[in-house]
């Protein structure tokens, strides 16, 4: 298939400057990965540059092959550090973070898929942290694996359907529409109080399908939604089947609204944690 020409719109500026340097500085001092490195996040310069970053958990290689991402893959995980964590809750009080983005990689390899290691990073963290608020963008956990992480005193819980339900086959195999909604359904029905979810866009579906994955997740009880546009990160994952215009993105955001989310995150660029301190508290423009 013929690649498409990316539009300026898409134009990602070069990350520079004393912050950038200085959050860099400090992942590499606590030894910590994040998934604006791992999954080529065209943010990065952006969250960066403010000193803010979506920290991943549990190493940097994946148990699930979805084919749209860019982050390594492999049969097991590498070994958990129990002192992650700690390292997560200081380097966010030198970050100065009153809102903190945790995420991971699949790790079907564990007996409980790595939910315990959440929850224990989560607690690390409100130890020394205790006004911290906490987002997790977690595997599709079921009730029971999703359970100590809502116990361990989360704000928000994210967990992305990824795409309209005719384009699930993008994900890897084990994952579906369904059991994505499940896992949004298990962390509202545990007590955690907002749930958010995310659709990539660009890959094929239409206007129609995006309008009904929309419905699902209101129905499901979802509270915040982000909307951006699938980039192909490396000739190695499916290539980019639409650019979505900012209009296009516009006209989105406003049925989201209409259809009562909290909060609607919706441009190119846009990823599950952009902006995530504001689509939590409201303030978006």
């Amino acid at each position: 298939m013929r690649s498409l020409t990316k539009p300026e719109w898409l134009r990602v500026r070069l990350p520079s400057g004393d912050t950038w340097n200085t959050v860099g500085g400090i992942l590499e001092k606590y030894r910590l990965h994040t998934v604006c490195d791992e999954a080529h996040c065209p943010n990065k310069g952006e969250c960066w540059g403010l000193g803010t970053a979506t920290f991943m958990l549990m190493g940097d290689v994946c148990t699930r092959g979805c084919r749209f991402c860019a982050v390594s893959t492999g049969r097991e995980g590498r070994p958990l550090r129990h002192d992650e964590g700690d390292g997560i809750a200081r380097a966010a009080e030198e970050l100065k973070l009153r809102y903190l983005v945790l995420t991971s990689v699949d790790r079907d390899d564990l007996p409980d898929r790595g939910a315990g290691h959440f929850a224990a990073c989560i607690r690390a963290i409100k130890e020394r942290l205790p006004a911290i608020k906490v987002e997790t963008l977690t595997p599709d956990y079921t009730e029971g694996e999703f359970a100590p992480i809502a116990e361990a005193g989360l704000q928000v819980a994210a967990h992305n359907v990824e795409t309209v339900r005719s384009l699930q086959g993008v994900r890897d195999s084990r994952a579906s529409f369904d059991k994505s909604l499940a896992t949004l359904r298990a962390a509202k029905a545990l007590g955690v109080p907002r749930t958010k979810s995310s659709l990539l866009l660009g890959l094929g579906e239409t206007k129609d399908e995006v309008l009904a994955a929309m419905d699902e997740l209101r129905n499901a009880d979802v509270d915040i939604l982000v909307l951006g546009q699938y980039l192909q990160p490396s000739l190695k994952q499916i290539p980019v089947a639409e650019y979505i215009t900012p209009e296009q993105f516009g006209d989105y955001g406003r049925a989201g609204r209409e259809r009562g989310f909290s909060s609607v995150v919706s441009a190119p660029l846009a990823r599950t944690s952009y902006h995530a301190l504001e689509a939590w508290d409201g303030t978006l423009p």
